[in-house]
C-alpha cells in the first residue's frame, strides 16, 4: 500500500487526503493548527463540504486516514508528500509562498528515503525549481544525500462539489521530470488511471501555469457575461437568452455563462491577481486578466447601485439578504459578493437582516458581527419588516420560496433576484417590484 502524507487540511488538503484514502492509500494529513487536528481526530470537520464528512469518518475508522501535528510522523514513512497549504495574495496580488516553503523545509528536514514532493497548492511558475533548490540546500545542511523528485499536480476542485471533482476529474495534470516520479504518481492515481480519466504529463512549469490559465479563463467568461448583462439591461435584451444561444456554440460552451453579482471564493479572485503578478514578473502584459479583475469588482458595486437606485436610496431602510456564501454548498465567505453589497448598504445608512443555510457562523466570525447586521433564524425571519429582499446566493431552498408569505411579512415590495432563479411574471403576480440581472 502506498503511504502518502498531505501537509495542510484546508479544502484542498483535506479533500485530497480523504479521497486518496478512499482509493485505498494509507494517508496521513498533517497541519500545524492543533485545533483543526483535534477536531478531525474527533471526526468534526473544520470546513463544510458535501459528502466529505461521511468519507472522513469511513476512512478514519478503517485505519486508512490519520491526522497529526507531528511532521516526523507525517514524513518518515511517506512515499509522497503533498503540499496543500495556503498561498494567499499579498498586497501586490502575488502569491505568498511562505507557507509552501516552510512546509517544504520541514519535509526535507525529516525525510529519510526517496520521496516525491508534490506541489498541490496553486503556485506560480518556477515554484517547482525553487522547491527543488530548498530541498537540496536543507539536505546539504543535514549532511545527507537522499534522492527526491518534485512534482506539480495542481488541483481543480470546485467548492461545493470537491469530492465529486476529485473522484471524477476532467483531467489529472502531472508536471515532472523523471520516470520514477511519474511511476509513483501513476500508482497513487491508479484508480483514476485504469478508469481512463485523461492524464496530462508535462514539465513542471507548464503544469503550474495550467491551473492559473484555467481559472482565469473561467473568470473571464463570468466577467464577460456580466458585462453583457449590463448591456442587456440598458437595451432591453435578455441575458439568459443571449447566454443560452452563445453556449450552444461548441466553441464557447454553456458553462460559466450565468449572469450574477460577480465571482468570489478562494480561487478566482486570488488566482487572477496572481496571474497578473506572474505576467508582470515575466515582462508580459495581461490586459485581459486585468480587465476581468476590474470588471468583477465593478459588477459587485453595480448590484448595490441597482438596489439603491430602485429603492430611491437605502438610508433608513431594511434589506433582507438571502445567501451570504460566495456560492451554494459551501460556507466560504472569501470575496463573496454579499460582503460588498452589505457593506455598501451599511455605509449608506441602511439596515441588513441576513440568512444563509451554512455560512452565517463564518460571516459572524470574520466579516459582520451581530452589532452590524441581524442574523435571522431562516429566510422567513430575515424578511420581517424588510423594504426589500435580495437573493445573493442561489441555495436550492431559495428557489421555491413562499412568496405570498414573504410579501405579507415585508414592509416594502422590492424583490432583487441577483441569480435569476425566478421568472419576472411569476414574482410580480405576488405584487413585488421585481429586478433580475440582465433581463
Amino acid at each position: 500500500m502506498n503511504s502518502i502524507s498531505v501537509i495542510g487540511t484546508g479544502y484542498v488538503g483535506l479533500v485530497s487526503g480523504t479521497c486518496l484514502a478512499e482509493f485505498g492509500m494509507d494517508v496521513t494529513c498533517m497541519d500545524v493548527d492543533k485545533s483543526k487536528i483535534d477536531m478531525l481526530n474527533t471526526l468534526k470537520l473544520p470546513i463544510y463540504e458535501p459528502e466529505l464528512e461521511d468519507l472522513v469518518e469511513k476512512n478514519f475508522k478503517a485505519g486508512r486516514l490519520h491526522f497529526t501535528c507531528d511532521i516526523v510522523e507525517a514524513v518518515e514513512h511517506a512515499n509522497a508528500v503533498f503540499i496543500a497549504v495556503g498561498t494567499p495574495p499579498q498586497e501586490d496580488g502575488s502569491a505568498d509562498m511562505k507557507h509552501v516553503l516552510a512546509a517544504v523545509r520541514s519535509v526535507a528536514e525529516h525525510m529519510e528515503n526517496y520521496t516525491v514532493i508534490v506541489d498541490k497548492s496553486t503556485v506560480p511558475m518556477g515554484t517547482g525549481r525553487l522547491v527543488e533548490k530548498v530541498v537540496r540546500e536543507t539536505l546539504e545542511q543535514r549532511g545527507v544525500d537522499i534522492p527526491f523528485d518534485v512534482v506539480s499536480n495542481p488541483e481543480f476542485l470546485r467548492e461545493g462539489s470537491a469530492v465529486k471533482d476529485f473522484k471524477h476529474p476532467d483531467r489529472i495534470v502531472i508536471g515532472c521530470s523523471s520516470d520514477r516520479a511519474r511511476e509513483v504518481m501513476q500508482s497513487i492515481y491508479r484508480v483514476l488511471y485504469i478508469n481512463n480519466h485523461p492524464f496530462i504529463f508535462t514539465d513542471i512549469e507548464t503544469a503550474e501555469l495550467i491551473k492559473y490559465a484555467s481559472n482565469a479563463f473561467l473568470a473571464t467568461k463570468i466577467a464577460y457575461i456580466n458585462e453583457m448583462s449590463a448591456l442587456c439591461e440598458a437595451s432591453g435584451a435578455n441575458v439568459q437568452d443571449v447566454a443560452r444561444a452563445m453556449g450552444l456554440d461548441g466553441r464557447i460552451g454553456k458553462y460559466f455563462l450565468h449572469a450574477g453579482p460577480g465571482y468570489g471564493g478562494s480561487c478566482f479572485p486570488k488566482d487572477t491577481k496572481a496571474l497578473l503578478s506572474i505576467s508582470r514578473d515575466y515582462g508580459c502584459e495581461s490586459g485581459i486578466v486585468r480587465a476581468v479583475i476590474e470588471a468583477n469588482a465593478q459588477q459587485k458595486l453595480r448590484m448595490f447601485n441597482k438596489i439603491s437606485q430602485a429603492m430611491g436610496g437605502v438610508a433608513g431602510k431594511t434589506v433582507a439578504v438571502l445567501g451570504l456564501a460566495f456560492k451554494p454548498e459551501t460556507d466560504d465567505m472569501r470575496e463573496a459578493s454579499s460582503v460588498v453589497i452589505i457593506r455598501e448598504i451599511l455605509k449608506n445608512g441602511g439596515n441588513v437582516r441576513a440568512f444563509d443555510p451554512i455560512a452565517m457562523e463564518n460571516a459572524r466570525s470574520y466579516v459582520f458581527n451581530d452589532d452590524d447586521i441581524y442574523y435571522a433564524t431562516n429566510e422567513y425571519d430575515a424578511v420581517k419588516g424588510a423594504d426589500a429582499v435580495v437573493i445573493v446566493t442561489e441555495w436550492n431552498q431559495f428557489r421555491n420560496l413562499d412568496l405570498r408569505k414573504i410579501r405579507a411579512a415585508m414592509n416594502g415590495r422590492f424583490f432583487f433576484d441577483l441569480r435569476n432563479i425566478y421568472e419576472r411574471d411569476y414574482v410580480e403576480d405576488f405584487d413585488y417590484a421585481y429586478s433580475g440581472v440582465g433581463r
